[in-house]
């Protein structure tokens, strides 16, 4: 697959993005390149694409499977698995957060909940201490309430909210 130079520009900041929010370079511009190509890709092309290692890009596609960002397909007369991204925007985002959330915040929640129920019981741990962990708590659990609630709102009412930003204040009274 030959890059115009937008898709390289595309592809490379993506990957400087990738490391920026905790994600292997490599896995990032891996990633972008099957967004942005018009048919699945195989293995061997998206190393001669990026030049990068085919090792690299066979650990890259198992960690984007992971993540359900990319899927395998197979292509009539090609016994090699190419693969594609998820195309739909919303679609991809809601599989991040899904992601981030099951990967980052539970685990945090989890740890949180443990640190409270253990403040209970610890004398040597000041209550000013315990107090901010357990403030920590409550707001990770609004958020994380607030984000299962979002994900069963319909997509078109979601993006009229987002859209909305902070005029949606204006329903909730000023205070």
């Amino acid at each position: 697959m030959k890059l115009t130079p937008i898709m390289q520009k595309y592809v490379l900041h993506w990957g400087e993005m990738g490391t920026r929010w905790g994600v292997n370079r490599t896995v990032a511009q891996i990633h972008a390149l099957l967004y942005l190509a018009p048919q699945p890709l195989h293995a061997e092309e998206i190393s001669e694409t990026l030049g990068v290692a085919r090792s690299n890009v066979s650990t890259s596609l198992k960690e984007l499977q992971g993540w359900n960002l990319v899927k395998v397909v197979h292509v009539m007369g090609d016994r090699r698995d190419h693969f594609e991204s998820l195309q739909d925007l919303w679609e991809m985002s809601t599989v991040i957060i899904e992601e981030r959330k099951r990967r980052e915040i539970d685990p945090t929640l989890t740890m949180l909940r443990n640190c409270v129920l253990e403040g209970e019981q610890d004398k040597s741990t000041p209550d000013a201490i315990k107090q901010r962990i357990t403030d920590v708590l409550e707001m990770m659990e609004i958020l994380s309430s607030w984000y299962e609630q979002m994900r069963g709102v319909p997509k078109p009412t979601l993006i009229k909210l987002l859209k909305l930003g902070a005029k949606v204040t204006r329903f909730l009274g000023k205070k």
